[in-house]
This record gives C-alpha cells, structure tokens and sequence, in this order.
C-alpha cells in the first residue's frame, strides 16, 4: 500500500469517541437505577481514605501494563543521530504543555465562566485539566502516528523517554500547578502512590516480560501473539472504566451537564495550541515531516488512563477532577483526527524541496 494512500482506524479507534459517549450513557443509567450497587464499588478502596478505588485500579492496571509492554528502551540510544525532534517534544510536552494548561483552566473556569460554575467545583475542573496535561500520551499516540506516516521507531523513543521523565517530573508539576492555580492542595504522599501504582509499577512489569518473553520466544511470537491477546482486554478495561466513572458521576453530569461542555472548551484550545506550536518548532529546525508529525500529536494528546486514575485517587471518583480527564477522552479522539488531516494535507509543504539557487524553481 503506498503510504500516500489514506490510512484508516479499526473499528473500536474510528468511534472511540461513540463508544465514551454510550459508555456514559449506560454509566449515567446504572448511577441513577442502581444506586446502591454503584455506592458499594464506589467504597472499595485500597485502604481506607486512601481514595484509589480497588475495581478502576485493577481495570487502569489492564489497560496500563499492555501499554507498557510497546516500549524498547533499548531504541533510546540510537536517538544520538536525530535529536532536534525529540528535545522539542519534551520541550512542549513538559515546560510548555502543564504551565499553558494551568493557565488556560484558571483563566476559563475562574474567570470566562466565573459565573456558571461555583468556586469550589471550579478548581476540580483545573486540577483535573493540570492532571491531564501532564501526563503525556503513551498509547494512542503510535495510531496517530500510523495514520500521518510518522517513524515508529523514532515515535517509540519519544513515547519511551516521555514515560521515564514521568516517573520523576508529573508528582512535582502536579502539585506545584494544582496548588498555584487553585485553592486545593494535593496530598503529595497520594500522588506519589498513584504514581508507583500506575507508572512505576506496570512500567517495571512490562519492561520485564518484554525481555523475557522476546529472550523465550522471539520477537514476532511477543508481537504477533502477545502483545494481540491484550488488544480486546484492554479495549474492555477502557470502556468498563468509563461506565464506572460515569456511574459515580451520574448526579453530577445530570444536574451539570453544561459543564462537560465548558470543560470542553479549554482542552480543544490546549491540544491546537500544543499541537501548532510543536509542529512550527520541528518546521523551524527542519525535522523530517516522519518525526515531526508524531512529536506534534504527542504533544498534544494525553495518557488518560492515568490522568483518570490519577485523579480519582486524589479526589475520589466522583469529583470534578475525575469528571474534567473524562471529558478529556471526549474530547481527544476528533479533535486528534482533525490534527491528524492538518499533519497530512501539509506534508507537500513541510517537506517542500529547497529552490535551485539563482533559477526560480524547485529542485528535483
């Protein structure tokens, strides 16, 4: 197939954002005609007051450890030969992409709609828009990348080194943002425990069966079987997740439905803002269109597995924080595919060759 040809998703990919929305429907149906039940998984927690709710971390743990089984840290050496594409990724994805987030929510919520939304639910929604932006994207990315002919070798280093600085810059900028653009604290002890539960943990995990399951069985078994008989569990994980977030949340979305929709508004605007600015960037340096396609959508995209958890461990299931990375998942998948068509349509332009000095015209 000749990579100008247009690529396509799966199914489950091509309507994820169908299957949220369904997925808050049944959520929403079960929170209001099952009330009891939902109040009882509601209360299973690892310990109590710690938050971290014991059936949506065994579903992040599902949907988190196959992620984790993708990445070769072993590729991260070869990144020496090109490394324009990747400082400007972690240039954007961690000095330019919380701190712009931080902004854009408190000057949304706190002052454009100060008057449609109470101070208090206010601040969960900034926290839980900082959660998200922090946490840069590890799974979804390598579709995007598919689809605008990105280097997947190269997009896997970015994804690789992305999840390494996690490990050691997300509980520092979360806390540092939620504390300086709202009125909530962050229980840094809960953060770093979310942190070891959904990032260190399946990381090591995964890191491990990768090199011994490859070592046992070779790479195309790992690959071709392995890795494929995840595939539909984690798809699983993803949208019973869902409805139990939106069964938490039923009361909540019901009574402030407009709040999804202004919530909303300030993540579309951050994924364009994050998106353009990586992609100028790689533009300015003259990064191949294969890396910088890639660096721009993972710019701008967010690992919402553990922007959700994160967020219910801090502020419980049914807090403004978890509801705003929720909206997140809404929000991502069209607004990608249209970033996606922009990456496409501008790879004539991108990769436009020099002109043929003193003559006018374009080299060959």
């Amino acid at each position: 197939m000749s990579s100008l040809e247009p690529k396509r998703l799966n199914l489950f990919e091509r309507y994820l954002t169908l299957w949220v929305f369904l997925c808050m429907v049944a959520g929403v149906t079960v929170g209001k005609l099952l009330p009891g039940v939902t109040d009882s998984i509601r209360k299973l927690e690892f310990g109590e007051g710690s938050q971290i709710n014991v059936a949506i971390a065994v579903l992040i743990w599902l949907m988190v450890y196959p992620m984790m089984l993708k990445i070769d840290f072993t590729s991260i050496l070869g990144v020496r030969k090109k490394p324009k594409g990747l400082l400007v990724t972690l240039f954007v994805n961690w000095l330019v992409k919380p701190f712009s987030m931080a902004f854009l929510a408190w000057l949304f919520f706190k002052q454009f709609f100060s008057g449609l939304i109470p101070a208090g639910l206010a601040d969960q929604y900034i926290a839980g828009a900082i959660i998200l932006a922090a946490a840069p994207c590890t799974a979804m990315v390598f579709v995007w990348s598919y689809l605008t002919d990105g280097d997947p070798a190269y997009t896997l280093v970015q994804v690789s080194v992305n999840d390494l600085i996690m490990l050691v810059a997300f509980a520092p900028i979360v806390t540092f943002l939620v504390s300086g653009a709202s009125n909530l604290t962050v229980p840094f002890k809960v953060l770093v425990y979310s942190v070891i539960t959904f990032i260190v943990i399946p990381l090591l995990l995964g890191s491990l069966s990768r090199t011994f399951l490859i070592r046992a069985k070779g790479l195309e078994w790992f690959e071709a079987r392995f890795l494929t008989f995840f595939h539909p569990i984690t798809v699983l994980a993803l949208l019973a997740t869902l409805v139990l977030i939106f069964a938490f949340q039923a009361d909540n979305l019901l009574d402030n439905w407009l709040h999804v929709v202004l919530i909303a508004i300030p993540l579309t605007i951050q994924v364009y803002f994050n998106s353009g600015l990586t992609y100028g960037l790689m533009k300015l340096l003259k990064v191949p269109h294969s890396i910088a396609s890639p660096g721009a959508l993972i710019g701008a995209s967010n690992f919402f597995e553990l922007a959700v958890a994160t967020a219910i461990a801090l502020y419980g299931p049914g807090s403004g924080a978890a509801l705003a990375t929720v909206v997140g998942v809404l929000v991502e998948v069209p607004v990608m595919l249209s970033v996606c068509r922009f990456c496409i349509s501008t790879r004539p332009w991108y990769e436009r060759p020099p002109m043929l000095e003193g003559t006018g015209t374009l080299a060959s």
